[in-house]
């Protein structure tokens, strides 16, 4: 297990921005790891850069048009693909935080790995930072919508900018909004 490589995401959910998934392998124990959620945004931001000075990682970002186009779980899985591709010299172990493994071969799924496995609290965090950093430097480009606040998950204070301005074109549009009476998404509306 001393080269296993850890995995998990951050932005499945939002309603705006890219989906990314991040993969790592730690050449030295750090202190302090934990799943990205339990964590302050100042303790992330410490450790993502421990983190890249001590570990083997790829990260991969997927845009809102790609989960429109293929799907949350096609981007999952093209980019769990594409980390086990760059960091299949260094590891033969792979482990995701979750209930699936998308029937990937040699990858082992775990509820909760994010907080039982350095590595993939490892991985939860370059992926969290990653995210929220794109987020924050999109922000003053739509002004509108304050994604710098909520990184475009679906608060209360996005809804009412999505009612008041309509969806960017760094919004979800496969993502319908029952809060806004959508019975279908926007992109189902153009198809057809």
């Amino acid at each position: 297990m001393q080269f296993l490589c850890g995995i998990d995401e951050a932005g499945r959910g939002p309603l705006a921005g890219p989906l990314v998934v991040a993969g790592v392998i730690l050449k030295k124990d750090i202190l302090g790891l934990n799943d990205s959620k339990v964590l302050s945004e100042k303790k992330r931001e410490k450790l993502f850069d421990e983190i890249i000075e001590n570990s083997k990682y790829h990260i991969v970002f997927k845009s809102a048009k790609e989960i429109d186009e293929f799907g949350i779980s096609f981007c999952l899985k093209s980019s769990i693909l594409e980390i086990i591709e760059h960091l299949k010299e260094f590891s033969s172990n792979f482990l995701i935080d979750g209930n699936t493994n998308f029937g990937i071969e040699n990858l082992q799924k775990e509820i909760k790995a994010d907080a039982k496995y350095p590595c993939v609290s490892a991985a939860s965090i370059l992926a969290k930072v990653s995210r929220d950093r794109f987020m924050d430097e999109i922000s003053p480009l739509y002004a509108n919508y304050n994604f710098h606040k909520h990184k475009g998950y679906g608060t209360k204070a996005h809804i009412e900018a999505i009612r008041k301005f309509g969806r960017s074109d760094i919004h979800r549009l496969s993502f319908k909004l029952k809060t806004l009476g959508e019975t279908e998404s926007l992109l189902q509306k153009t198809l057809f």
